[in-house]
């Protein structure tokens, strides 16, 4: 993945995502939208096999938007190794379950 920044500017970021498509810039403008001081966020993917993503972001002025889009990043690496323990843990559980009906 790489960033490139288009717009910055004291409440608006615009960059365009380079290497990802609709579910991480899905995920990451939802866990934008959950923070309170974000007024307004989005992206835009013209084509997903010849357009990378544009992600944009407003914030209401008590904070940076790049600052806003760094901790949403943070919750979204959070809620991947979650997902990567239960996912593990329900693996153990199903291979537990097949060795016992084995013997």
């Amino acid at each position: 993945m790489k960033i490139k920044i288009l717009e910055n500017s004291k409440n608006e970021l615009k960059v365009e995502i380079i290497g990802e498509g609709h579910s991480f810039c899905n995920a990451l403008q939802s866990l934008l939208l959950k923070d309170s001081t974000v007024e307004f966020s989005t992206y835009n993917l013209a084509h997903p096999l010849i357009a990378h993503p544009t992600l944009y972001v407003r914030t209401k002025g008590r904070r940076k938007p790049e600052s806003a889009m760094i901790e949403a990043a943070k919750a979204l690496g959070k809620e991947i190794e979650e997902i990567q323990a239960t996912f593990k843990e329900a693996l153990e559980k199903e291979e537990k379950s097949s060795s016992y009906s084995r013997t």
